[in-house]
């Protein structure tokens, strides 16, 4: 039987063009606005545009507060994620009751995060407090609001990034926000029809990003260890199940050069195994029985790989699910805790299922090319990453593109540290510094004036984490007419949506045949 069309009732078809009319109206009044803040304007005849806070409040005030807000939450955040791990190493070892000692628990002698904590506070509580003081003062210098002001206030504000000793972790951050900024750069272009890349509508398009950047840092880790932060090599060393001397021996070989016998000698006899090898100084290949000594089977030795994988990084997965939630949703916890708990602990499960089944799958590819050839090669470790990265499969689909988003800039560092130390780029100092600015510059941009070209994680963390006022700023004292009624029609509109949905759907029903029962 043919489907029947659906009919609309002369009321249904008149809230449906009075809607029309009301958006149209809608969208001249927020153009109007914007013509009015560019122009300087407020829309009330004043020569100044408001500032984003309430009236009562000064602008330094205003910034103070901020700065704090941001410092404890950032504060709060990285101290619980240590307090957190240290609970789970004191209950590897069985000392449950040490669990409720304080002093075994938050010691500052096992406890060491007081100094990092400080600092991320300083990172993101100096970048709010200073760039709400400078759109402030903008605001009143200019005498009118632009998207210049948010991002020459983002750019200035970014160099609260000193707050961070370590060079390379500026480094890392200014990179992740390079990837960022062209994401959001990327995205504005596309929804404009100006500029699109080819692929980009593939279903798996942030898989293949996350792939190739793995393929790269998994290289970089084998091949050339010092082209990527100590941090991140020791991550990755934890993980895995292969040994520093194993992988010095593999470079060596690859390379060319001669394996250092007396290093591999003495790990292979710290296990027990150094008459079961036959060691050579130029081999053409690092065998199995190097690579996983105490396992003669390459299924098993890649099958216990993953599960210690699971069992070493569950902990941290599970700390950085949980705590950023309940500081930053405290309220949400304290509503529902266990459903807290529970989403916390099935996010870690499927996170650590993921980087386990990444170790075995890269072992295994490394495992079967000593099958199958007979000469070792240094793209064997870019293809094994590649590979290996299929593994992100296992996560959500949203959170595939913040993962590739993630590692890239890693990929990027290790490629910038190679180009500088083969003289392809010049070595500038503080250039990190100047590139985080610049980015920040461009991330406040998006952030205010074109939103939705954010990822909505990245959106939603910078308006809760670092610019929550900016977000959901008090109304100002001072509004136009035309934003008075844009708000009055706002409230009109919610009731009357409602009551049209229902009118429609019941008047659907009535006269749409394929909705009665046994047609």
């Amino acid at each position: 039987m043919a489907p029947q069309p659906v009919y609309r009732t002369p009321d249904a078809e008149a809230e449906r063009r009075l809607r029309e009319a009301e958006e149209r109206l809608r969208e001249a009044i927020e153009e109007l606005q914007r013509r009015q803040r560019t122009r300087g304007g407020s829309g009330d005849g004043s020569s100044l545009p408001p500032c984003d806070h309430a009236g009562d409040e000064s602008c330094v005030a205003n910034a103070i507060g901020n700065l704090c807000q941001s410092f404890l939450l950032s504060y709060g955040v990285r101290v619980g994620i240590g307090i957190l791990l240290r609970a789970f190493k004191l209950a590897r070892r069985q000392s449950y009751s040490s669990l409720l000692d304080l002093k075994q628990l938050v010691s500052e002698k096992d406890l060491i995060v007081r100094e990092e904590a400080c600092r991320i506070g300083l990172l993101f509580g100096g970048f709010t407090g200073s760039y709400h003081l400078l759109r402030c003062m903008l605001r009143k210098f200019r005498k009118k609001e632009t998207p210049f002001n948010a991002y020459l206030a983002g750019s200035i504000a970014g160099l609260s990034v000193l707050a961070l000793d370590d060079s390379n972790r500026r480094r890392t951050l200014a990179l992740y926000l390079l990837a960022r900024v062209a994401q959001c750069a990327y995205n504005s272009a596309k929804s404009k029809n100006k500029f699109h890349l080819w692929g980009s509508y593939w279903r798996h398009g942030d898989s293949l990003l996350f792939s190739l950047a793995c393929a790269q840092v998994m290289y970089s880790f084998v091949m050339r260890p010092e082209s990527l932060p100590k941090s991140y090599q020791d991550f990755i060393q934890k993980t895995g199940p292969v040994a520093k001397p194993v992988y010095k021996a593999v470079r060596d070989c690859c390379r060319g050069g001669p394996v250092d016998v007396a290093y591999i000698s003495a790990y292979l006899s710290s296990r027990g195994k150094l008459n079961d090898v036959k060691l050579e100084e130029f081999p053409s290949i690092i065998p199995c029985s190097i690579i996983h000594p105490d396992t003669d089977s390459c299924l098993g030795h890649n099958a216990k790989a993953a599960s210690a994988t699971f069992r070493k990084t569950f902990p941290l997965y599970f700390s950085l699910t949980f705590v950023p939630f309940v500081v930053l949703h405290l309220q949400k916890f304290m509503d529902s805790p266990a459903r807290t708990c529970w989403l916390a602990l099935k996010g870690a499960v499927r996170s650590t299922s993921f980087l386990s089944a990444f170790v075995g799958i890269f072992q295994g590819v490394i495992c079967a090319h000593r099958k199958i050839a007979s000469n070792d090669h240094k793209l064997v470790f870019w293809v094994a990453g590649a590979l290996s990265a299929l593994s992100v499969l296992l996560e959500k689909k949203a959170r595939r593109g913040e993962l590739a988003l993630y590692v890239l800039p890693r990929a990027g560092d290790s490629l910038w540290y190679i180009l500088v130390n083969r003289h392809l780029l010049p070595d500038v100092k503080n250039a990190e510094v100047a590139l985080f600015c610049a980015c920040m510059g461009g991330i406040m941009y998006y952030l205010e004036y074109e939103p939705d070209t954010m990822a909505p994680f990245l959106r939603g963390l910078i308006r809760r984490f670092l610019a929550s006022r900016i977000s959901n700023p008090n109304p100002p004292t001072s509004r136009s007419a035309s934003y008075t009624y844009l708000q009055t029609l706002d409230a009109m509109n919610k009731p009357k949506l409602e009551e049209s949905k229902q009118a429609e759907t019941s008047s659907s029903e009535k006269l749409n045949l394929e909705s009665i029962s046994g047609l």
